[in-house]
């Protein structure tokens, strides 16, 4: 349930569903439980039509899925004419693709990880995109020393005790230099991001740094956790079933697309990266037939 829930939000935010909601699971008669097994959630983006989404949250890095359950789970998408994909989430990670990727293995129909990424249809149908921040973009704090309140330890290892005033915070863009006149959203991009810790000091003050380092990349769809974690100041998961029934997801930034554009010019971002699947659905080709398969295209 909470897998479910949180990808529902996830759908919500990202900003190109406009409808998601979860499947009654009660059926009748109970004999029809030999043939059909209803999926999680039906949702309805703006490319493809409505689908069928069952939902999986497996830490293993292949998904598998027993033959009579994927069976029946196929025989109810058919019964209604509707396409079958699979949410499934590796980690923190959510890949969404077409159930006819499983393969069949022995005894039971698997994907692996690797697979489920190449085939992911989460940005070309929900609009997930990929991103990096360029490196020297961050935040700084400036503290002065007013007080020192006490030392422990000897001469050559001691620990001083400050009473301390900020006096500047700023912020630097992807070149190190300072600008007053970054948007809110772009700072708040800052937080989704897994800044290094830097600091200098001074006789008189000590300077925080929070950068961006060198490498890695981030899915929108795990910034949002970051993005809800930072918001409601928690250490445990976001409340899921609660944000189903908000009028907003999150209060800093509202289309998060937008603000990726935004800090391009800004000189925060570096890259964005709109993952196509190596395979297009043919319910996505029937509706978008410019829709062409590949890798990923990158914006910078």
């Amino acid at each position: 349930m909470p897998a479910e829930d949180e990808f529902s939000v996830i759908c919500a935010w990202l900003g190109r569903c406009r409808l998601v909601h979860k499947l009654d699971q009660a059926q009748a008669p109970l004999s029809s439980r030999d043939t059909f097994q209803v999926p999680d959630l039906l949702a309805a983006f703006d490319t493809g039509g409505p689908v069928l989404i069952e939902v999986k949250s497996k830490k293993s890095p292949t998904l598998s899925l027993r033959p009579d359950y994927l069976g029946r789970l196929q025989a109810y998408a058919d019964l209604v004419g509707r396409p079958l994909l699979i949410a499934w989430k590796f980690h923190s990670i959510w890949t969404l693709f077409d159930a006819r990727h499983l393969q069949l293995a022995r005894t039971s129909f698997n994907i692996s990880h690797e697979r489920a990424m190449k085939e992911n249809l989460l940005g070309l149908l929900a609009g997930d995109v990929a991103y990096v921040l360029r490196p020297g973009a961050g935040v700084h704090f400036d503290l002065a020393k007013e007080e020192l309140i006490g030392v422990e330890g000897d001469a050559a290892n001691f620990t001083e005790t400050w009473k301390m005033r900020v006096s500047e915070v700023f912020f630097t863009d992807g070149d190190g230099a300072r600008r007053s006149d970054l948007h809110g959203e772009t700072q708040q991009l800052l937080a989704t991001w897994n800044l290094e810790t830097v600091e200098d000091h001074s006789p008189t003050s000590i300077r925080n740094s929070f950068i961006v380092g060198d490498g890695g990349v981030q899915f929108a769809h795990v910034a949002l956790v970051h993005l809800l974690t930072w918001e409601g100041g928690r250490t445990g998961p976001p409340p899921w079933r609660q944000l189903l029934q908000a009028p907003k997801i999150t209060r800093t930034i509202d289309d998060f697309g937008r603000a990726l554009d935004r800090a391009l010019g800004e000189k925060v971002v570096r890259y964005v990266f709109h993952q196509q699947p190596q395979t297009t659905p043919d319910f996505i080709l029937s509706k978008d037939e410019a829709a062409a398969p590949g890798g990923a295209a990158a914006t910078a």
